[in-house]
């Protein structure tokens, strides 16, 4: 009779790792199979193609938020550390909204103004639909509420049990990571090498500029944080919170904001890498809600154990003399 096989949980590097790896078994065969499409087709619209389809498409963000915040979470009785989450979004949403504010300018066209209320939001060099904003405050609030909710219920199994007594042992928050800026520093590297010398001669010029953001927006909190928040991670409720929001993005950019015209990019602030079979989206795309939910996770936590330590943010986060 065969004996059943019991196993421990992984320890954080481990989980960590089964994470990267479950990304890189979608993302190859994926883009091997995208790069197959050699010539792609091209998409005929009309006129006004989809009156409202920008301000619409909001749902998919909104939606959640009142499933999760209003359905899921109370029905289950829990009690999500309030002061935390809305600490985090107010943190995250403004930087995000920095995106349009500093860089829509350089890094994105809206062709289609037909798609949105048409009403203008300030940006420095020129404004951008309002639609922009929401889009960015409901994104940080539904990766949120998304994690929250399977780290506090759906996969609670995985999460610390005594987050307030662990929280209290962490002598400061604030730790140097130096994997995460060699990781950053080769990835922008690498961007800015593969634009100059392998993108197609007209997207040569400029610099990756956008691809540079993002990176910096991952992995600036994990420099600071990720050797104290790694622990107190919920990884299994990351790694679906991350697969959810890629699939809702590819949706979103793949079949409606580019093809449509809700949104476009300008090349010159771009790497020079386009998936041809979706409408020639810039590969930075791809990774935006990636690098949001692994930024946002991380932010999250170490707030959530900045408030369980009962401790004066001096003193938690540079450590007490």
């Amino acid at each position: 009779m065969a004996q059943t096989r019991t196993h421990g949980s992984p320890s954080v590097a481990v989980a960590a790792g089964i994470v990267v790896g479950m990304l890189v078994m979608i993302v190859v065969p994926t883009a091997l199979t995208l790069h197959s499409v050699s010539a792609p087709g091209t998409l005929s619209v009309g006129t006004d193609p989809s009156p409202y389809g920008y301000t619409w498409s909001l749902l998919l963000f909104i939606v959640p938020i009142l499933v999760i915040g209003v359905w899921f979470l109370p029905s289950e009785g829990l009690d999500i550390p309030q002061r935390a989450f809305w600490r985090t979004i107010g943190i995250l949403a403004p930087i995000g909204c920095l995106l349009d504010v500093i860089f829509a300018q350089w890094f994105f066209t809206f062709p289609n103004s037909k798609a949105t209320l048409g009403i203008s939001a300030p940006a420095f060099g020129k404004p951008v639909p309002v639609e922009e904003y929401v889009f960015y405050f409901t994104g940080f609030i539904a990766v949120l509420l998304l994690y929250v909710w399977l780290s506090e219920y759906w996969l609670a199994a995985y999460t610390v049990a005594d987050y307030p007594e662990e929280a209290r042992k962490m002598r400061r928050l604030l730790h140097f990571h130096p994997t995460s800026l060699i990781v950053a520093v080769t990835l922008i590297g690498a961007a800015w090498f593969f634009k100059k010398h392998f993108a197609p001669v007209p997207d040569r010029d400029g610099f990756p500029g956008y691809f540079t953001v993002l990176v910096a927006g991952a992995l600036v909190p994990a420099m600071s944080f990720y050797p104290v928040a790694r622990r107190f991670i919920n990884w299994r409720a990351l790694s679906l919170t991350l697969f959810i929001m890629l699939l809702v993005s590819e949706l979103w950019e793949a079949t409606l904001a580019l093809p449509y015209g809700w949104w476009g990019f300008q090349p010159r602030q771009m790497i020079g890498l386009f998936v041809g079979a979706w409408s020639n989206l810039p590969i930075e795309e791809v990774g935006v809600w990636i690098a949001v939910s692994y930024a946002t996770v991380i932010v999250f936590e170490v707030v959530k154990i900045w408030q369980a330590s009962g401790r004066r943010a001096k003193d938690v986060f540079l450590g007490a003399k």
